[in-house]
């Protein structure tokens, strides 16, 4: 195995002392349910960026477990070291910086753009933003209608609205 993590608790269960393997690849799973369950739940659209956030590190975190091998450096050779053994393998740290770059520019531009919304609309509500995109544009359509429309059109759709109502009424 590439991978042995064994953290030994002093807590002890009968004789044997309890111990978690992968203890890495635990805390990355939590911290994933965790931002998941905040990017579902919440309303407000930074809870949600921040759980999106929480949801990136905990990627980054399993996949620098996964890149670790106890004993093992870095991949820079010193004293004349060549031998692959002897180093851990850079991808997943390459990896894990890239995402970490791409993470924070995609959170950047989600951040202003929540801050052009609140400008905007004066929510970070979803519910909130999603009516009030909804009736800014049935208001466009509207004007839109009104100006487009000739006048045997107004007419013919004043009297498709009238009787309408009146079929609602009864």
């Amino acid at each position: 195995c590439l991978h042995d993590v064994r953290i030994l608790l002093d807590v002890q269960k009968g004789d044997d002392l309890m111990e978690f393997h992968n203890f890495e690849e635990i805390v990355s799973i939590i911290l994933f349910a965790i931002g998941f369950t905040t990017l579902l739940l919440h309303k407000n659209l930074f809870k949600k960026i921040i759980g999106f956030d929480i949801m990136d590190c905990a990627i980054f975190l399993f996949l620098a477990s996964k890149g670790y091998i106890t004993g093992r450096t870095a991949p820079i050779v010193i004293n004349g070291v060549q031998d692959v053994e002897a180093y851990i393998n850079p991808i997943p740290a390459g990896l894990v910086l890239t995402g970490i770059v791409v993470s924070v520019s995609v959170s950047a531009i989600m951040l202003s753009l929540s801050i052009r919304l609140y400008a905007r609309y004066q929510t970070l509500d979803i519910d909130q933003l999603m009516m009030r995109i909804r009736r800014e544009q049935l208001e466009k359509d509207e004007a839109w209608r009104q100006r487009h429309l000739t006048p045997e059109q107004a007419a013919q759709e004043a009297e498709f609205n009238q009787k309408r109502k009146e079929e609602d009424s009864n």
